[in-house]
Protein backbone atom coordinates (compact mmCIF):
# COMPACT_ATOMS: atom_id res chain seq x y z
CA UNK A 1 0.00 0.00 0.00
CA UNK A 2 1.57 3.54 -1.22
CA UNK A 3 1.75 6.15 2.46
CA UNK A 4 -0.45 8.43 0.34
CA UNK A 5 -3.29 6.03 0.03
CA UNK A 6 -6.02 6.16 2.59
CA UNK A 7 -6.72 3.39 5.11
CA UNK A 8 -9.58 1.68 2.89
CA UNK A 9 -11.14 0.55 6.17
CA UNK A 10 -11.85 4.16 7.06
CA UNK A 11 -12.78 6.71 4.75
CA UNK A 12 -10.26 9.47 4.41
CA UNK A 13 -12.65 12.61 5.85
CA UNK A 14 -13.21 10.30 9.02
CA UNK A 15 -11.49 11.83 11.98
CA UNK A 16 -9.61 9.98 14.67
CA UNK A 17 -11.79 10.47 17.90
CA UNK A 18 -10.67 11.75 21.28
CA UNK A 19 -11.90 8.90 22.92
CA UNK A 20 -9.88 6.56 20.52
CA UNK A 21 -6.78 8.50 20.94
CA UNK A 22 -6.91 9.35 24.80
CA UNK A 23 -7.90 5.92 25.42
CA UNK A 24 -5.61 3.83 27.59
CA UNK A 25 -3.09 6.46 27.58
CA UNK A 26 -3.14 7.77 31.11
CA UNK A 27 -4.09 4.39 32.75
CA UNK A 28 -1.94 3.05 35.20
CA UNK A 29 -1.60 -0.09 33.59
CA UNK A 30 -1.17 2.09 30.12
CA UNK A 31 -2.95 -0.88 28.48
CA UNK A 32 -2.45 -0.41 24.54
CA UNK A 33 -6.10 1.62 23.49
CA UNK A 34 -4.52 2.58 19.95
CA UNK A 35 -3.32 -0.38 18.49
CA UNK A 36 -5.93 -1.31 16.44
CA UNK A 37 -6.16 2.12 14.56
CA UNK A 38 -2.29 1.19 13.21
CA UNK A 39 -3.21 -2.19 11.73
CA UNK A 40 -3.01 -3.05 8.09
CA UNK A 41 -0.63 -1.60 4.97
CA UNK A 42 2.45 -2.89 3.88
CA UNK A 43 6.12 -1.97 5.11
CA UNK A 44 6.82 1.40 3.74
CA UNK A 45 7.53 2.14 0.03
CA UNK A 46 9.10 5.55 -1.49
CA UNK A 47 6.43 8.56 -1.36
CA UNK A 48 3.99 8.77 -4.75
CA UNK A 49 2.93 12.19 -5.89
CA UNK A 50 4.07 15.47 -6.14
CA UNK A 51 6.64 15.10 -3.33
CA UNK A 52 7.80 12.04 -4.59
CA UNK A 53 9.00 13.36 -8.09
CA UNK A 54 10.32 16.96 -6.97
CA UNK A 55 13.35 18.60 -5.79
CA UNK A 56 11.00 20.36 -2.62
CA UNK A 57 11.19 18.66 1.10
CA UNK A 58 7.54 18.92 2.22
CA UNK A 59 7.61 19.26 6.03
CA UNK A 60 3.99 19.89 7.88
CA UNK A 61 4.13 21.35 11.34
CA UNK A 62 1.11 20.69 13.36
CA UNK A 63 0.76 22.96 16.53
CA UNK A 64 -2.36 24.56 18.99
CA UNK A 65 -1.97 27.90 17.64
CA UNK A 66 -5.44 28.30 18.75
CA UNK A 67 -7.66 27.12 21.53
CA UNK A 68 -7.10 26.11 25.15
CA UNK A 69 -3.20 25.00 24.71
CA UNK A 70 -2.28 27.80 22.86
CA UNK A 71 -0.37 28.89 25.48
CA UNK A 72 2.54 26.26 24.16
CA UNK A 73 2.69 27.64 20.96
CA UNK A 74 2.24 30.62 21.64
CA UNK A 75 6.31 31.03 20.50
CA UNK A 76 5.87 28.92 17.47
CA UNK A 77 5.50 31.54 14.85
CA UNK A 78 8.51 33.70 15.70
CA UNK A 79 10.65 29.93 16.15
CA UNK A 80 9.27 29.98 12.70
CA UNK A 81 10.73 33.06 11.28
CA UNK A 82 13.47 32.44 12.79
CA UNK A 83 14.27 28.49 11.55
CA UNK A 84 13.34 30.09 7.84
CA UNK A 85 15.78 32.31 8.29
CA UNK A 86 18.36 29.40 8.73
CA UNK A 87 20.71 28.64 5.91
CA UNK A 88 19.29 24.63 6.03
CA UNK A 89 15.97 26.08 5.36
CA UNK A 90 16.87 28.71 3.49
CA UNK A 91 19.33 27.77 0.76
CA UNK A 92 17.58 23.89 0.90
CA UNK A 93 19.34 20.68 2.40
CA UNK A 94 22.01 18.95 0.09
CA UNK A 95 21.53 15.16 -0.27
CA UNK A 96 24.02 13.39 -2.40
CA UNK A 97 25.09 16.18 -5.48
CA UNK A 98 21.49 17.55 -5.06
CA UNK A 99 20.02 20.32 -3.24
CA UNK A 100 16.69 20.26 -2.11
CA UNK A 101 14.36 23.12 -0.84
CA UNK A 102 12.19 22.87 2.16
CA UNK A 103 8.39 23.85 2.28
CA UNK A 104 6.92 24.20 5.70
CA UNK A 105 3.54 23.58 6.00
CA UNK A 106 2.03 24.77 8.76
CA UNK A 107 -1.67 23.57 10.41
CA UNK A 108 -3.33 24.51 13.93
CA UNK A 109 -4.96 21.65 15.65
CA UNK A 110 -6.74 24.33 17.20
CA UNK A 111 -6.21 22.09 20.42
CA UNK A 112 -8.68 19.69 19.39
CA UNK A 113 -8.11 16.11 19.22
CA UNK A 114 -10.23 15.89 16.17
CA UNK A 115 -8.91 18.84 14.08
CA UNK A 116 -5.49 17.45 14.71
CA UNK A 117 -5.98 13.79 13.27
CA UNK A 118 -7.61 15.71 10.68
CA UNK A 119 -4.81 17.87 9.45
CA UNK A 120 -2.22 14.90 9.46
CA UNK A 121 -4.45 12.96 7.64
CA UNK A 122 -5.17 15.81 4.73
CA UNK A 123 -1.01 16.59 5.09
CA UNK A 124 -0.73 13.38 3.91
CA UNK A 125 -2.79 11.96 1.33
CA UNK A 126 -3.47 15.41 -0.16
CA UNK A 127 -0.28 17.30 0.44
CA UNK A 128 2.14 14.29 0.04
CA UNK A 129 4.44 15.88 3.15
CA UNK A 130 7.97 13.85 3.60
CA UNK A 131 7.64 14.20 7.07
CA UNK A 132 4.99 15.60 9.82
CA UNK A 133 6.02 17.62 13.48
CA UNK A 134 4.07 17.94 15.84
CA UNK A 135 4.21 19.48 19.63
CA UNK A 136 2.06 20.60 22.78
CA UNK A 137 0.39 17.81 25.28
CA UNK A 138 -1.13 14.52 23.72
CA UNK A 139 -4.22 16.32 22.66
CA UNK A 140 -2.21 16.98 19.76
CA UNK A 141 0.50 14.94 19.54
CA UNK A 142 -1.18 11.70 19.78
CA UNK A 143 -3.73 11.81 16.89
CA UNK A 144 -1.40 12.99 14.54
CA UNK A 145 1.39 10.04 15.65
CA UNK A 146 -1.52 7.59 14.83
CA UNK A 147 -2.15 8.99 11.30
CA UNK A 148 1.84 9.24 10.55
CA UNK A 149 2.14 5.28 11.91
CA UNK A 150 -1.07 4.05 10.10
CA UNK A 151 -0.03 5.91 6.73
CA UNK A 152 3.43 5.55 7.13
CA UNK A 153 4.92 9.16 7.18
CA UNK A 154 7.65 10.09 9.79
CA UNK A 155 6.80 12.10 12.33
CA UNK A 156 8.21 13.96 14.86
CA UNK A 157 6.68 14.98 18.76
CA UNK A 158 8.11 16.90 21.06
CA UNK A 159 5.99 18.32 24.55
CA UNK A 160 4.78 15.02 25.43
CA UNK A 161 5.74 12.79 28.35
CA UNK A 162 7.06 9.75 26.40
CA UNK A 163 5.28 7.24 28.38
CA UNK A 164 2.14 8.42 27.12
CA UNK A 165 3.13 8.80 23.59
CA UNK A 166 4.30 5.01 23.01
CA UNK A 167 1.04 4.12 24.60
CA UNK A 168 -0.66 6.08 21.93
CA UNK A 169 1.05 3.79 19.34
CA UNK A 170 -0.38 0.74 21.66
CA UNK A 171 3.05 0.02 23.10
CA UNK A 172 3.81 -0.89 26.84
CA UNK A 173 6.38 1.77 28.69
CA UNK A 174 6.35 -0.44 31.78
CA UNK A 175 7.84 -3.25 29.20
CA UNK A 176 9.09 -0.48 26.35
CA UNK A 177 10.50 -3.11 23.70
CA UNK A 178 8.30 -2.15 20.79
CA UNK A 179 9.51 -0.31 18.04
CA UNK A 180 7.25 1.84 15.92
CA UNK A 181 8.76 2.13 12.29
CA UNK A 182 7.57 6.23 11.41
CA UNK A 183 7.56 7.55 14.99
CA UNK A 184 9.96 9.06 16.79
CA UNK A 185 9.61 12.24 19.81
CA UNK A 186 12.28 14.01 22.27
CA UNK A 187 10.99 15.11 25.85
CA UNK A 188 11.18 13.69 28.75
CA UNK A 189 9.08 11.09 31.04
CA UNK A 190 7.75 10.15 34.80
CA UNK A 191 11.28 9.16 35.98
CA UNK A 192 12.62 12.42 34.81
CA UNK A 193 10.09 14.26 36.84
CA UNK A 194 10.95 12.02 40.02
CA UNK A 195 14.24 13.08 39.55
CA UNK A 196 13.39 16.58 39.21
CA UNK A 197 10.65 16.98 41.91
CA UNK A 198 11.78 14.47 44.77
CA UNK A 199 15.36 16.34 44.59
CA UNK A 200 13.72 19.57 45.78
CA UNK A 201 11.46 17.64 48.25
CA UNK A 202 14.43 16.50 49.85
CA UNK A 203 15.99 19.64 50.33
CA UNK A 204 13.14 21.19 52.05
CA UNK A 205 12.40 19.73 55.86
CA UNK A 206 9.24 18.01 55.54
CA UNK A 207 7.27 15.11 57.07
CA UNK A 208 7.47 13.38 53.45
CA UNK A 209 3.94 13.25 53.06
CA UNK A 210 2.70 14.32 49.29
CA UNK A 211 -0.44 15.70 48.71
CA UNK A 212 -1.14 14.67 45.13
CA UNK A 213 -4.27 16.54 42.62
CA UNK A 214 -4.59 14.53 40.07
CA UNK A 215 -7.96 14.54 37.90
CA UNK A 216 -9.53 12.15 36.05
CA UNK A 217 -7.93 12.17 33.03
CA UNK A 218 -5.07 10.62 30.69
CA UNK A 219 -2.26 13.15 32.50
CA UNK A 220 -4.43 12.47 35.89
CA UNK A 221 -4.75 9.10 35.38
CA UNK A 222 -1.03 8.66 33.84
CA UNK A 223 0.54 10.09 36.96
CA UNK A 224 -2.13 7.93 39.51
CA UNK A 225 -0.63 4.84 38.11
CA UNK A 226 3.16 5.69 37.09
CA UNK A 227 3.91 8.61 39.30
CA UNK A 228 2.37 7.95 42.86
CA UNK A 229 4.71 4.58 42.85
CA UNK A 230 7.69 6.91 42.33
CA UNK A 231 6.94 8.91 45.22
CA UNK A 232 6.87 6.14 47.37
CA UNK A 233 9.78 4.82 45.67
CA UNK A 234 11.73 8.05 47.20
CA UNK A 235 10.54 7.49 50.57
CA UNK A 236 7.86 9.53 50.24
CA UNK A 237 3.83 9.06 51.57
CA UNK A 238 0.98 9.29 48.84
CA UNK A 239 -2.07 10.74 49.73
CA UNK A 240 -4.43 11.02 46.62
CA UNK A 241 -6.99 13.56 47.01
CA UNK A 242 -9.11 11.33 44.11
CA UNK A 243 -9.87 11.65 40.54
CA UNK A 244 -12.25 14.40 39.77
CA UNK A 245 -13.72 15.89 36.86
CA UNK A 246 -11.96 18.41 34.62
CA UNK A 247 -13.84 21.78 35.42
CA UNK A 248 -14.23 21.31 38.86
CA UNK A 249 -14.79 24.49 40.86
CA UNK A 250 -15.07 23.06 44.69
CA UNK A 251 -12.12 21.09 45.81
CA UNK A 252 -13.13 21.51 49.64
CA UNK A 253 -13.27 17.92 50.16
CA UNK A 254 -9.46 17.29 48.68
CA UNK A 255 -7.84 19.89 50.98
CA UNK A 256 -9.52 19.03 54.13
CA UNK A 257 -8.21 15.84 53.48
CA UNK A 258 -5.03 17.13 52.84
CA UNK A 259 -4.88 19.01 55.49
CA UNK A 260 -6.00 16.17 57.87
CA UNK A 261 -3.28 14.03 56.68
CA UNK A 262 -0.99 16.83 57.47
CA UNK A 263 0.32 16.73 53.62
CA UNK A 264 3.79 18.84 53.42
CA UNK A 265 4.35 18.40 49.39
CA UNK A 266 2.15 18.94 46.69
CA UNK A 267 2.29 17.03 43.56
CA UNK A 268 -0.45 17.69 40.61
CA UNK A 269 -1.13 17.85 37.05
CA UNK A 270 -4.36 19.69 36.29
CA UNK A 271 -5.61 21.94 33.19
CA UNK A 272 -4.75 25.59 34.29
CA UNK A 273 -8.36 26.73 35.25
CA UNK A 274 -8.43 24.00 37.82
CA UNK A 275 -5.37 24.77 39.61
CA UNK A 276 -5.74 28.31 40.37
CA UNK A 277 -9.47 27.57 41.53
CA UNK A 278 -7.86 24.96 43.48
CA UNK A 279 -4.83 26.93 45.15
CA UNK A 280 -6.56 29.76 45.94
CA UNK A 281 -9.13 28.07 47.69
CA UNK A 282 -6.48 25.82 49.88
CA UNK A 283 -5.36 29.55 50.96
CA UNK A 284 -8.47 30.58 51.55
CA UNK A 285 -9.01 27.39 53.56
CA UNK A 286 -5.65 28.19 55.19
CA UNK A 287 -3.75 24.66 53.81
CA UNK A 288 -0.40 25.88 52.49
CA UNK A 289 2.19 23.21 51.84
CA UNK A 290 5.80 24.08 52.65
CA UNK A 291 7.06 22.74 48.66
CA UNK A 292 4.27 22.62 45.84
CA UNK A 293 6.12 20.95 42.63
CA UNK A 294 3.28 21.25 39.72
CA UNK A 295 3.17 19.92 36.09
CA UNK A 296 1.30 20.76 33.58
CA UNK A 297 0.49 24.01 34.77
CA UNK A 298 2.89 27.31 35.38
CA UNK A 299 5.30 26.22 32.58
CA UNK A 300 4.29 30.04 30.53
CA UNK A 301 4.56 33.19 32.38
CA UNK A 302 0.70 33.54 31.18
CA UNK A 303 -0.04 30.76 33.32
CA UNK A 304 1.31 33.21 36.22
CA UNK A 305 -0.89 36.07 35.92
CA UNK A 306 -4.46 34.74 37.66
CA UNK A 307 -2.31 33.78 40.84
CA UNK A 308 -0.48 36.78 41.55
CA UNK A 309 1.58 36.42 44.31
CA UNK A 310 0.13 33.07 45.29
CA UNK A 311 2.58 31.68 42.35
CA UNK A 312 5.47 32.65 44.01
CA UNK A 313 8.25 29.98 44.81
CA UNK A 314 5.89 27.72 43.39
CA UNK A 315 8.22 25.08 41.49
CA UNK A 316 7.92 23.38 38.64
CA UNK A 317 10.08 21.33 35.67
CA UNK A 318 11.83 23.25 32.69
CA UNK A 319 13.47 22.18 29.98
CA UNK A 320 14.83 24.79 28.16
CA UNK A 321 15.04 28.08 29.25
CA UNK A 322 17.86 30.76 28.29
CA UNK A 323 19.79 29.37 31.06
CA UNK A 324 20.70 26.59 28.80
CA UNK A 325 23.97 26.51 28.03
CA UNK A 326 22.57 24.94 24.33
CA UNK A 327 23.24 26.40 20.90
CA UNK A 328 21.59 25.75 17.35
CA UNK A 329 23.19 23.49 15.39
CA UNK A 330 21.36 25.33 12.36
CA UNK A 331 23.04 28.86 12.93
CA UNK A 332 25.47 28.81 16.20
CA UNK A 333 22.77 31.01 18.46
CA UNK A 334 22.98 30.31 22.01
CA UNK A 335 19.38 29.75 23.91
CA UNK A 336 19.77 32.94 25.57
CA UNK A 337 19.94 34.98 22.10
CA UNK A 338 16.86 32.66 21.03
CA UNK A 339 15.10 34.22 24.16
CA UNK A 340 15.95 37.55 24.09
CA UNK A 341 15.14 37.72 20.34
CA UNK A 342 11.51 36.61 21.09
CA UNK A 343 11.34 39.22 23.58
CA UNK A 344 12.25 41.46 21.32
CA UNK A 345 10.31 40.91 18.48
CA UNK A 346 7.28 40.34 20.71
CA UNK A 347 7.49 42.04 23.83
CA UNK A 348 6.50 38.98 25.54
CA UNK A 349 8.34 37.18 28.43
CA UNK A 350 10.37 34.37 26.68
CA UNK A 351 8.70 30.76 27.20
CA UNK A 352 10.26 27.26 27.47
CA UNK A 353 8.08 26.10 24.61
CA UNK A 354 10.27 28.10 22.05
CA UNK A 355 13.13 25.37 22.52
CA UNK A 356 11.59 22.20 21.77
CA UNK A 357 9.74 23.95 18.53
CA UNK A 358 13.19 24.82 17.12
CA UNK A 359 14.47 21.76 18.09
CA UNK A 360 11.66 19.67 15.97
CA UNK A 361 13.40 21.56 12.73
CA UNK A 362 16.97 20.64 14.10
CA UNK A 363 16.29 16.90 14.20
CA UNK A 364 14.69 16.52 10.66
CA UNK A 365 17.24 18.77 9.19
CA UNK A 366 19.61 16.04 10.63
CA UNK A 367 17.60 13.14 9.41
CA UNK A 368 17.37 14.06 6.07
CA UNK A 369 20.95 14.81 5.62
CA UNK A 370 21.47 10.92 6.65
CA UNK A 371 19.78 9.78 3.14
CA UNK A 372 20.59 9.27 -0.36
CA UNK A 373 16.44 9.69 -0.61
CA UNK A 374 14.00 11.88 1.69
CA UNK A 375 10.87 10.74 -0.27
CA UNK A 376 11.39 7.12 0.35
CA UNK A 377 9.40 7.23 3.92
CA UNK A 378 11.06 3.99 5.34
CA UNK A 379 14.40 5.38 4.50
CA UNK A 380 13.57 8.59 6.77
CA UNK A 381 11.95 6.99 9.85
CA UNK A 382 15.16 5.20 9.90
CA UNK A 383 17.25 7.77 9.74
CA UNK A 384 15.06 9.69 12.09
CA UNK A 385 15.48 6.59 14.76
CA UNK A 386 19.08 7.06 14.61
CA UNK A 387 19.65 10.90 15.03
CA UNK A 388 22.35 11.79 17.64
CA UNK A 389 23.07 15.04 17.73
CA UNK A 390 23.44 18.45 19.63
CA UNK A 391 21.76 21.48 19.38
CA UNK A 392 18.68 24.01 21.12
CA UNK A 393 17.73 21.37 23.24
CA UNK A 394 21.56 20.17 24.36
CA UNK A 395 22.51 16.34 23.29
CA UNK A 396 19.50 13.89 21.92
CA UNK A 397 19.89 10.45 21.23
CA UNK A 398 16.85 8.54 19.76
CA UNK A 399 18.85 5.17 19.51
CA UNK A 400 19.81 5.05 23.46
CA UNK A 401 16.39 6.50 25.07
CA UNK A 402 14.23 4.45 27.55
CA UNK A 403 11.84 3.30 24.49
CA UNK A 404 13.01 2.99 20.61
CA UNK A 405 12.45 6.54 19.29
CA UNK A 406 12.78 8.21 21.96
CA UNK A 407 15.37 10.91 22.84
CA UNK A 408 15.55 12.49 26.41
CA UNK A 409 15.87 16.23 27.54
CA UNK A 410 17.56 16.06 31.11
CA UNK A 411 15.09 18.75 33.08
CA UNK A 412 15.89 21.02 35.53
CA UNK A 413 14.01 22.74 38.85
CA UNK A 414 12.74 25.92 38.86
CA UNK A 415 10.57 28.20 41.02
CA UNK A 416 8.65 30.85 40.28
CA UNK A 417 10.13 34.41 41.87
CA UNK A 418 9.68 38.37 41.78
CA UNK A 419 11.82 39.32 38.93
CA UNK A 420 13.81 42.52 38.99
CA UNK A 421 13.61 43.27 35.14
CA UNK A 422 10.30 44.30 33.44
CA UNK A 423 8.23 41.12 33.79
CA UNK A 424 6.72 40.63 37.39
CA UNK A 425 7.69 36.93 37.62
CA UNK A 426 10.26 34.84 36.19
CA UNK A 427 11.05 31.19 36.26
CA UNK A 428 14.95 30.96 38.27
CA UNK A 429 17.14 27.39 38.13
CA UNK A 430 16.98 26.28 41.64
CA UNK A 431 17.77 22.59 40.86
CA UNK A 432 20.32 20.85 38.45
CA UNK A 433 20.50 17.52 39.84
CA UNK A 434 19.35 16.01 36.24
CA UNK A 435 21.29 18.26 34.08
CA UNK A 436 24.89 19.78 35.92
CA UNK A 437 25.70 21.96 32.99
CA UNK A 438 23.17 24.35 33.97
CA UNK A 439 24.33 26.60 36.75
CA UNK A 440 22.30 26.85 39.73
CA UNK A 441 20.35 30.84 39.97
CA UNK A 442 18.80 31.15 43.16
CA UNK A 443 18.40 29.14 46.12
CA UNK A 444 15.53 26.93 46.52
CA UNK A 445 12.59 28.21 49.37
CA UNK A 446 10.17 26.78 50.63
CA UNK A 447 6.60 27.59 49.13
CA UNK A 448 4.90 28.53 51.99
CA UNK A 449 7.57 29.48 55.45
Amino acid sequence: MNRHDADPGRPQDQPISRRSVLRGMGAGTFAVGASGLLAACSSGLKGGGPAGASGTINIGFITPLTGLLAGFASGDKYVLSQIQKSSAYTKGIKIGSKTYKVKILVRDSQSSPTVAGQKAQQLITQDHVDMILTTSTPETTSPVTIACEKLHTPCLSTVVPWESWYATLGGNPLKPTTTFKYCAMFFFGLKEFQGCFASMWNRISTNKVVACQYPNDADGNAFRGGFEPLIKASGYTVVDGGPYTDGASNFTSMISLFKNKHAEVFSNCPLPPDFNTFWKQASQQGWKPKLATVAKVLLFPADTVALGPLVNNIATDSWWGPYMPNTSSLTGEGAQALADGYQAATGNQWVQSIGSSYSLFEVAKEAFGQVTDPHDTAEVANALHHVSYTGMCGALNFANGPAPGVAIIDPVGVQWKKSTGQFPFEMQVVDNSLNSAVPVQAKLEPTNA
